[in-house]
């Protein structure tokens, strides 16, 4: 008996293997389904509340799309070849704004939408999204001179581009449906009807967030349904010095662009400290990394870095002190880490990972070997030279001993005293802006032990 209920359990617990591996393979099928359907946050949400908010977004570009005489072509073509051509243009769109990091909308027979800015917020969509169209309206040119040359009915594209608010959220309760709303969408559906075949439309608003990257034809107020008369401009291509022999974006631009999301990631990493960072980071915190960026800004433009030098830079005072969040122990390799995860999300090249990682490790070694690694070092220690460096440097004693670092108190003023007579800035500008002396501060230490 004791044999076949051993039997009977052991059977028992291969059906029940079994059938979690079927509801663990149904459910990854299930995530990867609606990943695919919604925004990765958004498909999250409904995973594990059932439902997502909608939320307001107030810096996104809208491009609306469609082909020229649609209607006609479709009057006369074959159904199955229709829908074949169709689904080859969309499949190369979706592949044009998952490269630039852009959300597709929705298709609606011939029209496609698409949005940048959301779900993740940034202040480069405008850029993105005319990058996007340049290349959508380039592979339909294409596809016309092929046309042309077999005798073959040709597809041409109307673009139109606006930038402004919107409202973005699911829809539907069986057959969920990721949408936007408000006012920014019609009028980015008005930039197209009233574009031009072959020719990306943008209005006045865009406008002003990509002149520095595109060359722009400026069309006058125009006349739009319900909308009165708005500014608008067709957009040529990239300005000729920003643009490579292909027409595409050349390092220059790249870089401009990357300026741009230089604020962008740093602003997600205050929010980082702000919302994750451990409340004894008393010295490690948010406001050290405030300071230490303002302190890079200040001395690269003093000590005239290249844009693309300052971009570099940048990153390894955004993510120098990230890894105390996570891993005190080994600050270093978990800012490391961070900074492999975030950037090519961002657009960064492994050229630009490679430097930053370099930055860093130089940072934490106390080895500089280049001009960026010294205005690094001076902008981390700047505070050894600020009036509050008396408070600082005991945030940072307080700090270390909750973190288990015990020292001595009186060592530990003499460990400051000695670090601040051989501790030296190492750019000129760091030495200028230096308000207290050494002597000095040793003498704000000493009497704090009073």
């Amino acid at each position: 008996m004791r044999l076949r209920d051993s039997r009977k359990l052991n059977l028992l617990e291969q059906l029940l293997d079994k059938k979690n591996e079927e509801l663990i393979s149904e459910r990854q099928k299930r995530e990867a389904l609606l990943a695919n359907v919604l925004p990765k946050n958004t498909a999250d949400d409904i995973l594990a509340k059932g439902k997502s908010a909608k939320i307001k977004y107030n810096f996104v570009t809208v491009l609306f799309s469609d082909i020229q005489g649609f209607t006609k072509i479709a009057e006369e073509m074959n159904p199955e070849l229709l829908i074949d051509e169709l689904d080859k243009f969309f499949f190369y769109f979706d592949s044009v704004v998952e490269k630039y990091g852009i959300e597709k909308i929705k298709t609606i027979g011939d029209a496609y939408m698409c949005a940048g800015g959301i779900p993740e917020k940034n202040r480069t969509n405008p850029v993105e999204v005319i990058l996007a169209a340049l290349e959508m309206k380039a592979y339909m040119t294409r596809l016309k001179q092929g046309s042309d040359l077999e005798g073959m009915k040709f597809w041409d594209i109307r673009i139109g581009i606006h930038t402004g608010t919107v409202v973005a959220g699911v829809v539907g309760q069986k057959k969920l449906s990721f949408d936007i709303w408000g006012d920014t969408v019609n009028t980015a559906s008005r930039m197209e009807s009233s574009g031009d075949a072959g020719k990306i439309n943008i209005s006045g608003t865009t406008y002003e967030f990509v002149k520095e990257f595109f060359t722009c034809e400026y069309r006058g107020r125009m006349p739009v349904k319900y909308k009165g008369e708005i500014e608008m401009y067709f957009v040529s291509g990239i300005i000729p010095e920003l643009c490579d022999e292909n027409g595409g974006p050349n390092r220059i631009f790249t870089v401009k662009l990357q300026i741009i999301k230089l604020q962008d990631i740093e602003e997600m990493i205050i929010k980082m400290f702000d919302d994750n960072a451990p409340p004894n980071l008393y010295f490690h915190n948010s406001s050290l990394v405030k300071n230490i960026c303002a302190q890079v800004d200040l001395i690269s433009n003093a000590e005239k870095l290249s844009e693309e030098e300052y971009v570099n830079l940048k990153l390894a005072s955004v993510f120098l002190l990230t890894g105390y969040i996570t891993d005190y122990e080994k600050p270093m390799e978990a800012a490391l880490h961070l900074v492999e995860e975030v950037l090519p999300r961002y657009g960064f090249a492994r050229e630009n990972t490679d430097v930053v990682n370099r930055i860093i490790k130089n940072s934490f070694s106390e080895a500089p070997e280049t001009r960026l690694d010294y205005i690094l070092h001076d902008a981390r220690y700047d505070y050894l030279g600020r009036v509050d460096y008396v408070k600082l440097t005991e945030k940072l004693f307080r700090e270390l001993s909750e973190y288990g670092k015990h020292i001595d108190r009186n060592n530990w003023i003499e460990f400051q005293k000695n670090y601040l007579f051989d501790h030296q800035f190492r750019t000129e500008t760091a030495r200028l802006l230096r308000s207290v002396s050494a002597e000095d501060q040793v003498e704000g230490l000493r009497a704090s032990l009073e």
